[in-house]
């Protein structure tokens, strides 16, 4: 969409605001609305502005004034404010007009340059399956002297006694026993729907909903792949209507990995292949899964640097929660078709050349998907480089239920790293598959390491309510 373009739909639409968006180092959206009438077309050449200092992990005060310079293509109608507004998605600049290299977006397009560049492929296309729970009501606190949290779902299990007006209806999703029902079991059937037609409206294509396993209403929604740093923008474009749709329905929707203590957590199976052109790279007839020797090079790569790389595909505490064994948590780095008790799954059904593609299951929401995305292509892409063979490196393939393997024959399979600090401390050893090409700078992994570093440490020093139930009797 040319300036040209996006000046039209101001006038056609009646548009009062213009929301100028850019993400931080978190992932999250930061956004500063301008009248439209104060938007031309010089506004795209030069830029708006913002304090770089108050964003965590972007700029000092001393240094503080940034540029957002908006992306036309990303241009979509705000389907929840009262007032008209257009939204834009735009890269970082410094005062100068180069490109920030703190800046996710902009290192996700240096990703997609460096591809190119690498002579291997035109095109990375991905495909998150971002699972999300829609709860009822979520309480929670951490001071000095208390801390708990408490959400409640009228479809939870932990209901299935509870007292209401008019009777308890019944219809309670058991633990692990939410996939696919049917309703009254299912109760967000309309919401997810409802979430699905905004979606459609600005742009995504919708491939499907449901509920997922999970009881308290946990769901997904698939959409279309896209290029790398489309997919990225398509994904913030999801979890902002998913989170203001199910606000509208008076509840609340959350990304976070393991919100529940004893059931499934929310993963984002992350499914991506390189085309050179309109050939795809990841196909070879009669290989393993149909699988050329570039799509396991790659799988190669994203298994040998998955310790360093799970920093930026699960930068959270919460994100440790959900990797443990027995969830359907893929923590096993080990590579396999149709498994999904492998890190990296390689799809079977119904798929077809153009389609062949490898889904990393290890990822989740709380990762900014610019730079999540962008990491995955280089870890991938250094293994087609140096030709690291995942079969010569014991990454299987394993084509049988890993939950079920004895003891010893897990002993043999390298697991995902147990806290944040140690997937931390991988990346501080192997990140220089993320600086070919300058994709990411050394000062941006060395910030990004720091910054989750505190996170890290505020949680762990933190006093635990379990704590007092193992300890407060000594």
């Amino acid at each position: 969409m040319s300036v040209q373009n996006v000046m039209s739909l101001i006038k056609e639409k009646n548009i009062e605001w213009v929301d100028f968006r850019f993400i931080g180092l978190s992932g999250k959206a930061q956004h500063i609305s301008l009248p439209s009438t104060e938007v031309d077309e010089e506004t795209f050449v030069n830029g708006v502005a913002f304090d770089g200092s108050s964003i965590p992990g972007f700029r000092g005060i001393e240094e503080s004034d940034m540029v957002m310079m908006p992306d036309t293509e990303t241009a979509y109608v705000d389907p929840f404010t009262a007032h008209p507004t257009l939204v834009l998605t735009c890269n970082i600049h410094t005062p100068d007009g180069e490109r920030y290299d703190r800046d996710p977006r902009s290192i996700a397009q240096k990703a997609e340059e460096y591809l190119q560049k690498a002579g291997i492929g035109t095109t990375a296309f991905f495909a998150p399956e971002s699972e999300f729970f829609i709860f009822d009501d979520v309480r929670f606190e951490s001071g000095m002297n208390k801390s708990y949290f408490e959400v409640d779902s009228e479809e939870a299990a932990w209901n299935s006694g509870r007292k209401e007006e008019g009777g308890n209806l019944g219809f309670k999703v058991p633990v692990k026993g939410g996939y696919v029902p049917v309703a009254p079991m299912d109760s967000q059937q309309d919401i997810r729907s409802e979430m699905c037609r905004l979606l459609a409206e600005t742009g995504l294509r919708i491939e499907r909903h449901h509920h997922e396993v999970a009881t308290a209403g946990q769901a997904e929604i698939n959409f279309r792949f896209d290029t790398l740093t489309k997919t990225a923008d398509n994904l913030m474009k999801y979890k902002y209507i998913v989170h203001n749709t199910a606000r509208q329905y008076g509840k609340v929707a959350t990304f976070m990995p393991k919100p529940l203590f004893g059931d499934n957590g929310s993963g984002m199976h992350v499914h991506q292949s390189i085309f050179n052109g309109d050939t795809p790279l990841f196909y070879e007839k009669g290989g393993y899964a149909n699988l050329s020797e570039t799509a396991l090079y790659y799988i190669g790569g994203i298994l040998h640097h998955a310790p360093a790389l799970i920093a930026l595909t699960n930068p959270s505490t919460n994100s440790f929660k959900r990797l443990v064994p027995g969830y359907e948590a893929p923590v096993n780095l080990v590579f396999s078709k149709g498994n999904r008790s492998a890190a990296v799954r390689i799809p079977i059904a119904a798929v077809t050349p153009k389609g062949c593609r490898i889904e990393f299951r290890t990822p989740d929401s709380t990762a900014n998907p610019y730079l999540a995305f962008a990491a995955m292509l280089l870890a991938g892409l250094d293994g087609i480089q140096k030709k690291i063979d995942p079969r010569a490196l014991g990454y299987g393939p394993f084509d049988k239920n890993i939950y079920e393997m004895s003891d010893s024959e897990k002993g043999e399979i390298r697991s995902v790293p147990g806290t944040l600090d140690e997937a931390l401390d991988a990346l501080e050893v192997d990140s220089e598959f993320l600086t070919q090409g300058g994709v990411f700078s050394q000062d941006f992994i060395d910030n990004y390491i720091e910054h989750k570093r505190s996170e890290a440490k505020a949680v762990s020093i933190r006093i635990h309510p379990y704590e007092y139930g193992l300890y407060f009797d000594c």
